[in-house]
């Protein structure tokens, strides 16, 4: 096997398509958002949450935390946490409300490219995120303790300028970081490809993805979504769905799968060394994403929709 003419320039050609397209998203969006915070747009729709985060077992100024991680990814409210009075109980629930929902303007964006409509993924996300924090709410201990943290001073941005700057400087290393992560994929896809390990790693995690409710055909696809998030996931999903690797129907089911429960590894590790169990992380996000595409599964039965053929986009 030639690695570089037959993996190696294949793939990271295929790498700057694909983070082209997916800059073209995150870029305008991130502008717009970082815009919306600076004029207070965000503090003023926060305001709005106040009254049902009484319900979630948080304090009111928590709202604009939630507020922030739907816009923006999780660096963006873990940023604003660390810098309130917060008992460990209450960053239990916020942590799991806020890896359910967030950066959605991007993520949802990205999941309606490959076939899942935009705001059906937004409903479902936000609605998911607040009847997590209810059923917390129900059966967390009401004392926990206090996180790991202490508390910092939030880095502001005090004009136009300071903003741009931030958001350029921002976007030049996620285009790297996103070139850098999608050549990975591809490389390690066509690597696996090429030496059958693609079907043996989807015989190995069948027995999950059938509880899951979820199809063998997306086993690597679930397992990228799993370990890099839905951003980089939704890049090869499109290129397998170009290729007509997998069907529009597969890829729908492991949208409503991924929208709930997706880079466990970095998302995880971000709250856990803050001081929030592992085990009530990880255990709510797979049993919401179970309960999701059974739901989803069952929906499908009773409407009588057809599954669908593979479709090129």
């Amino acid at each position: 096997m030639n690695f570089w003419k037959e993996i190696f320039l294949p793939g990271f050609k295929k790498s700057g398509r694909t983070a082209g397209w997916l800059l073209k998203i995150i870029l305008p969006v991130s502008l717009v958002v970082r815009l919306m915070d600076y004029y207070g747009i965000l503090a003023y729709l926060a305001d709005f949450l106040n009254p049902v985060f009484v319900h979630l077992g948080l304090p009111g100024s928590t709202a604009i935390v939630f507020i922030t991680s739907i816009f923006l990814p999780l660096y963006a409210p873990l940023a604003i946490i660390i810098s309130m009075p917060i008992t460990l109980r209450e960053l239990t629930i916020l942590a799991l409300m806020c890896q359910t929902s967030h950066n959605l303007p991007i993520e949802s964006a990205i999941q309606a490219k490959t076939g899942t409509p935009f705001w059906a993924m937004t409903t479902l996300r936000i609605a998911m995120s607040i009847a997590i924090g209810l059923v917390l709410n129900l059966i967390l201990p009401q004392d926990m303790g206090m996180p790991l943290f202490t508390q910092t001073a939030v880095e502001g941005i005090h004009s136009l300028g300071d903003l741009f700057g931030a958001w350029l400087t921002n976007g030049v290393r996620m285009a790297l970081l996103i070139f850098l992560i999608v050549a990975a994929l591809n490389i390690l896809y066509r690597l696996l490809e090429k030496y059958n390990w693609v079907d043996k790693l989807s015989k190995s995690v069948a027995p999950i993805l059938k509880i899951f409710g979820l199809p063998v055909s997306v086993a690597f696809l679930w397992l990228i979504g799993y370990i890099v998030g839905l951003a980089y996931g939704g890049a090869l999903m499109m290129d397998q769905l170009q290729e007509g690797k997998i069907s529009r129907s597969d890829v729908r089911l492991l949208n409503y799968h991924l929208a709930v429960s997706h880079s466990i590894l970095e998302d995880n590790l971000l709250f856990i060394a803050l001081g929030v169990s592992v085990w009530w992380i990880l255990g709510m996000r797979l049993i919401a994403a179970l309960v999701v595409v059974w739901a989803k599964k069952l929906t499908i039965k009773w409407t009588g929709q057809d599954k669908g053929q593979v479709v090129p986009v």
